[in-house]
């Protein structure tokens, strides 16, 4: 037991789940298993932009480079959180943080994934009363804009629909119970992908002017946002990889590997031949830019259905920043957490779950609130990535007592990403402030009442 007596001297927050760790048989998730996590963590609404997102940025050439560019900063950070991760076998990101860089950077890190993933939970259930609407728009048209019937009312789906399919998710304190209903997730997100581009090959309406550079040199930034916000899994990372069977960074870059690539493909290929069937007429949302049949009505209950799924993981991730927090400020034991353990996960589950639902219902467009925390993901897989390999590499050099080359290559590599985090995450802010003044709305369904 002396690896146990180890954790209760550093006391780490999440302290109960070491614990169980140790006393029982090592069971988890397959690194094959753990890829369904994975991509359901990463794919998400953001496939529905990136087509638009391209025509921003002035067309597939220069978005794809852009794409792949940070694509490299996104998978290096995932890798640098996993290695962190392992110092003190760390179950969270805010734990990863804490082992690294210390409490006071924790807290900061805690609230900011809580902050982060509770606005999130917010959009995805907006979301999800925004895809009934465009089932029933466009499969029952006449009748629900005539009768306008109590069932199909926009505050009835998301309740009824939410409480049946998301709430039930919320209860487990292992992350990797989801990788079952993300697989039902990563169906939908593919069919999704493939009616896109299988419409890109059937005739179609002639497109709209296809951008191959941008207006403006500026314009090329465009696309960061979009990117990061889709590629941002980096909070769900930690607890996926702590779930896994064999946990070791070899068995995890597999599952980083493959998930990454069909991540990769599937925006890419959307985005690709989203944009090229439609041209500059594309519409911030791909599926809005279809005429409704019944392929495309299955798509848009196919997002609404992937919703469901990724909504808990977030809730998960958010719930242990909560967490962390609360057993801080109330400086807990041990012997405490473990006691109030479940009477805990269970209420704070329902107040979430509730807070959110009823934000959401009230609330229909957030607008420039929800686009500001869409910048925190530059934060998660830039910026504290980065203090973690600064940090550590500065432990490393005070107990060799000098510098050297590799230390100071690995500083610069590390000052290089606080520096690029920092700077999309002010290019994001200032970009959702500008659109708000403005008055940029997204579009609108051309099916109505």
């Amino acid at each position: 037991m002396s690896i146990q007596t180890n954790y209760l001297n550093e006391g780490t927050p999440l302290l109960d789940k070491e614990v169980i760790i140790i006393a029982q048989p090592r069971t988890g998730s397959s690194w094959y298993a753990s890829v369904f996590l994975v991509v359901n963590a990463a794919l998400g609404a953001g496939l529905l932009n990136f087509p638009d997102a391209y025509q921003q940025a002035g067309g597939v050439l220069i978005a794809v480079l852009i794409q792949a560019i940070l694509l490299v900063f996104v998978v290096c950070a995932i890798m640098i959180l996993a290695y962190c991760s392992d110092i003190n076998k760390s179950l969270t990101y805010q734990d990863v943080v804490a082992s690294v860089c210390g409490k006071n950077a924790q807290r900061l890190c805690a609230f900011t994934i809580m902050t982060y993933c509770f606005g999130t939970c917010i959009t995805f259930l907006i979301i999800i009363g925004d895809q009934w609407e465009e089932f029933f728009l466009f499969s029952a048209h006449d009748w629900y804009c005539k009768h306008s019937p109590w069932y199909m009312d926009r505050v009835t789906t998301i309740c009824v629909s939410s409480v049946l399919l998301i709430l039930p998710l919320c209860f487990p304190k292992r992350i990797d119970f989801l990788k079952y209903a993300s697989v039902i997730g990563v169906i939908g997100i593919l069919y999704v992908v493939g009616l896109v581009t299988i419409k890109y090959f059937l005739p179609h309406p002639e497109p709209g002017p296809i951008a191959t550079r941008p207006l403006h040199w500026e314009d090329v930034f465009l696309v960061v946002p979009t990117i990061c916000f889709s590629y941002q899994c980096h909070v769900s990372i930690i607890p996926i990889y702590s779930c896994m069977e064999n946990r070791s960074l070899r068995e995890f870059s597999k599952t980083v590997a493959v998930a990454m690539f069909l991540c990769v493909l599937n925006y890419t290929g959307t985005a690709a031949f989203g944009y090229l069937t439609f041209g500059n007429l594309i519409t911030t949302d791909i599926l809005l830019s279809y005429d409704p049949d019944a392929s495309v009505i299955i798509a848009v209950l196919l997002i609404a259905i992937k919703t469901y799924t990724t909504y808990p993981i977030l809730l998960f991730c958010g719930r242990a920043a909560f967490d962390c927090l609360w057993r801080d400020f109330f400086k807990m034991s041990p012997e405490r957490i473990e006691q109030t353990e479940f009477k805990h996960r269970i209420t704070v589950t329902i107040i979430w779950f509730v807070l959110t639902l009823a934000l959401a219902v009230f609330i229909p467009n957030i607008g420039v609130v929800i686009q500001i925390l869409g910048a925190f993901a530059a934060i998660f897989i830039f910026i504290f990535p980065g203090m973690c390999v600064l940090s550590a590499v500065q432990k490393k050099v005070r107990e060799l007592g000098h510098w050297t080359t590799k230390f100071q290559a690995i500083t610069a590599f590390s000052c290089a990403f606080i520096v690029l985090g920092t700077f999309i995450f002010g290019l994001t802010l200032s970009q959702s402030i500008i659109q708000d003044e403005h008055g940029v709305k997204g579009d609108k369904s051309r099916y109505t009442c």
